[in-house]
C-alpha cells in the first residue's frame, strides 16, 4: 500500500485515533480523565499541526510554535510528548518528499529512518533553547530538576545531546538518542498485519500497540509523578493484557479492560508517555502506508 494522504493529514488522523480508542488511564471519547476532555486533544492537534508541518522550519521552532498553539486552544498541556516526537519526523518526511513516490513500499521505512537520523544529527543549541521554552510553557507534571542541562537553565548543547542526557529516565528523550528505535522496531511490529489482511486499523490494533508500549516499558509520565515503583506496577498490570493482545484477542471487548481504565484514572495514573509513543507510531505507520488511518470510525 502506498501512502496517499499528506503527513499533515496523517498526523491529524493519528491524533484522532488517540482519543477514539479506549487506552486505559488515558483520556478518550469514551472516558474523560485527569481533568481533561477528548475535545481538548482534538483541538490541540488541529492547532499544533500547521506549526509542526511549517515548510523549512527548524525542529525547535516547530516544537515551540506547536506548543504555543496548543496552550492557546486547550489551556493545558495535552500533547507535549507528541509534539516533541513528531516535529523531527515532520522535518524528516519533508526532506525525503522529493523521492518518496519513486520509492517502493519496502524501501520507504529505511528511507524515513535515514532521513530522521540526518534531522536528529543536525539539531543545534537553538533547537534546544526553543524546545526548552516549549517544555517550560507546557509545565509537564513531575518535571523536577536535572543535574545537567536542566530545562529551567540555559542550555549549552544541541537538542539531541540534551535528550541523550535524559534518555535513561525519559522514554521520549530515548527516541532522540536512538533514532526512534523503539517505534520503528517495536511499535511498528505491533501493527503489522498478514499480507492478506486489510491495512485498515481497528480499535484492537491501536490497543495492541498501546499495550506493546505500556506492557513493556514503565511509563515515564508516571515515573515523574509517582516514582519508578508505581510505574513498574502499572506495567506489570498491563503485561497480561499485552500478551492477550499479542495473541490476537480484542482485549477492549472485555469489560475488565474498561474497568482497569477507570481504576487507573481513579488512582490519578496517566500513562501519557505510552500514549505519545502510540500516536507517533501511528503517524509513522500512516506516513509509510503500513496502516490506513483514514477509515477508522
Amino acid at each position: 500500500m502506498s501512502p496517499a494522504a499528506s503527513p499533515h493529514t496523517v498526523f491529524l488522523q493519528a491524533c484522532r485515533l488517540d482519543v477514539a480508542v479506549r487506552k486505559p488511564g488515558n483520556v478518550s471519547l469514551a472516558s474523560a480523565g485527569h481533568g481533561m476532555q477528548a475535545r481538548q486533544f482534538l483541538d490541540s492537534a488541529a492547532a499544533a499541526a500547521p506549526a509542526l508541518f511549517a515548510p523549512g522550519a527548524p525542529v525547535g521552532a516547530r516544537i515551540e510554535a506547536a506548543m504555543a498553539a496548543t496552550l492557546a486552544v486547550a489551556g493545558c498541556n495535552t500533547n507535549l510528548g507528541i509534539v516533541l516526537l513528531c516535529a523531527p519526523l515532520a522535518a524528516a518526511l519533508e526532506r525525503c518528499a522529493g523521492s518518496w513516490n519513486a520509492l517502493g513500499d519496502d524501501a520507504r521505512p529505511a528511507a524515513l529512518r535515514a532521513s530522521l537520523a540526518e534531522v536528529l544529527a543536525a539539531l543545534d543549541v537553538e533547537d534546544t533553547r526553543a524546545a526548552y521554552r516549549a517544555i517550560a510553557a507546557a509545565n509537564p507534571g513531575g518535571l523536577g530538576r536535572a543535574e545537567a542541562q536542566d530545562v529551567a537553565a540555559g542550555p549549552t548543547v544541541n537538542l539531541r545531546e540534551a535528550m541523550r542526557l535524559a534518555a535513561d529516565r525519559d522514554r521520549i528523550a530515548r527516541q532522540y538518542a536512538s533514532d526512534y528505535a523503539d517505534l520503528f522496531d517495536t511499535g511498528l511490529a505491533a501493527l503489522r498485519r498478514p499480507a492478506t489482511a486489510s491495512p485498515r486499523l481497528d480499535a484492537a490494533a491501536v490497543q495492541a500497540l498501546f499495550l506493546a508500549c505500556l506492557g513493556r516499558w514503565p511509563d515515564s509520565h508516571i515515573v515523574r509523578k509517582f516514582g519508578a515503583d508505581v510505574a513498574q506496577a502499572v506495567t506489570d498490570e498491563a503485561a497480561p493484557w499485552r500478551r492477550r493482545a499479542e495473541g490476537g484477542e480484542p482485549v477492549g471487548d472485555d469489560p475488565a479492560f474498561a474497568a482497569w481504565d477507570e481504576d487507573l484514572k481513579a488512582r490519578g495514573l496517566n500513562p501519557g508517555t505510552s500514549a505519545d509513543l502510540t500516536v507517533t507510531t501511528l503517524f509513522i505507520a500512516g506516513a509509510l502506508g503500513v496502516a490506513d488511518l483514514s477509515t477508522f470510525p
